[in-house]
């Protein structure tokens, strides 16, 4: 009788990182002297707004006054970020119950702790390319993954299988790592699938505030059916620098219900038994994003990383270089030249131009020949590889 999960055996060595910042290191060793043109991790690099600090702050102040001060906190968030929350999203005429918004400490550890919901033996549809958590935490609970293809050729962003089967469906849009996003058309078929195969839709919307085109939906509830197969999941890391504050937000409807079983109803039981909730600084630091003034600030600070995307696609429009992303999405997904891979490109753009990327072959087999760049980087390493790009790859 096994003591442990043997399903942490079946995870693939995760090398991707270790790899390259082996490559890198190496390189370092040797070049001392170079500037590192760092486009390869998804981390912001512009601080937090004026009015998130002052909300901190203040907080802070709050709990040193007896009257003021706040222990713990209810587990499913604080109600008037959970109101913000709900407010933000009637913006986009997405009408939700304060009762259906549910505080977190992170898109990320929401992702895992969401598949509590779900038999293990419920079999997950996984679009790859794929940001790398989503199925490791499946393979962790031991779930069949049916993986399908996004390419190119269907513009990483692939319709509802053939198929018919129940499963725990992934789609995140704007997609990390390929930039893509789906159409309003595209997540009508995907909501109709799932609502017709009992299926549930875990839709992670982390960077659904980069979407600048008015016809692409920025939340799946924007698309009618979804309230009774969908799960969203966001988060503040990207839209307002939270990334080392931790905090984000995920929506569950109270219409979605499988097998008697109402998920709204089941979430409240898991998070006031699992949990203790985020902290109320971090909430009410959070809160303030959602304010006139916040919400203006944070436009301002992604107004930089939309910036580095136009001047990095402009270089990459000159050099006649083909990618997807950019226009609704932090992300640029290149397509290698020459036939090389993506380690290939790395290795030349680590020693030809000091850039580094991420090689797509780490985000699964439909990831190889393509390459990931970050637009989260600084301003003038940005510009600096654009000037450098075309001359190491066109």
């Amino acid at each position: 009788m096994p003591t442990v999960n043997l399903n942490y055996g079946k995870l693939k060595n995760s090398y991707l990182f270790a790899n390259i910042a082996e490559r890198v290191n190496a390189y370092s060793a040797l070049h001392p002297e170079q500037h590192l043109l760092r486009l390869g991790i998804g981390d912001v690099t512009q601080p937090l707004t004026p009015s998130v600090i002052a909300a901190l702050h203040e907080a802070v102040d709050m709990q040193s006054r007896s009257d003021t001060f706040h222990g713990y906190m209810s587990e499913c968030g604080y109600a008037p970020l959970r109101s913000a929350i709900a407010g933000y999203y009637r913006q986009r005429n997405v009408i939700l119950k304060d009762s259906e918004v549910f505080v977190s400490s992170g898109a990320s550890d929401e992702l895992g702790d969401i598949l509590h919901l779900f038999e293990r033996s419920l079999d997950v549809i996984l679009m790859e390319p794929a940001y790398p958590a989503y199925a490791d935490a499946n393979v962790m609970d031991g779930r069949m993954i049916h993986y399908m293809d996004a390419s190119d050729a269907n513009g990483f962003t692939p319709p509802p299988p053939q198929e018919s089967f129940q499963a725990l469906i992934y789609i995140c849009s704007p997609n990390n790592p390929t930039g893509a996003v789906f159409t309003r058309d595209l997540l009508k078929q995907w909501v109709d699938y799932a609502n017709q195969t009992g299926s549930v839709i875990l839709f992670d919307a982390a960077y659904e505030v980069f979407i600048s085109e008015a016809d692409i939906p920025r939340s799946i509830y924007e698309i009618e059916g979804a309230k009774t197969c969908a799960i969203e999941i966001s988060s503040l890391s990207k839209t307002a620098g939270f990334t080392g504050t931790r905090c984000g937000y995920t929506v569950i409807p109270e219409e979605l219900v499988r097998d008697d079983m109402n998920l709204n109803a089941m979430w409240v039981r898991n998070r006031t038994t699992r949990t203790n909730g985020v902290s109320f600084i971090v909430q009410h630091g959070a809160l303030a994003v959602f304010s006139d003034r916040g919400q203006k600030e944070v436009q301002e600070l992604l107004s930089v990383y939309r910036m580095n995307a136009k001047n990095f696609m402009k270089a990459l429009d000159e050099a006649g270089l083909k990618y997807f992303g950019g226009r609704n999405s932090p992300y640029i997904w290149m397509k290698c030249p020459d036939g090389m891979s993506g380690w290939e490109t790395f290795d030349r753009l680590l020693e030809q131009a000091q850039i580094i990327g991420t090689p797509g072959e780490g985000f699964g087999k439909c990831g190889a020949g393509w390459f990931r760049f970050s637009m989260f980087a600084d301003q003038k390493d940005i510009e600096k590889a654009g000037s450098r790009i075309g001359a190491v790859l066109k």
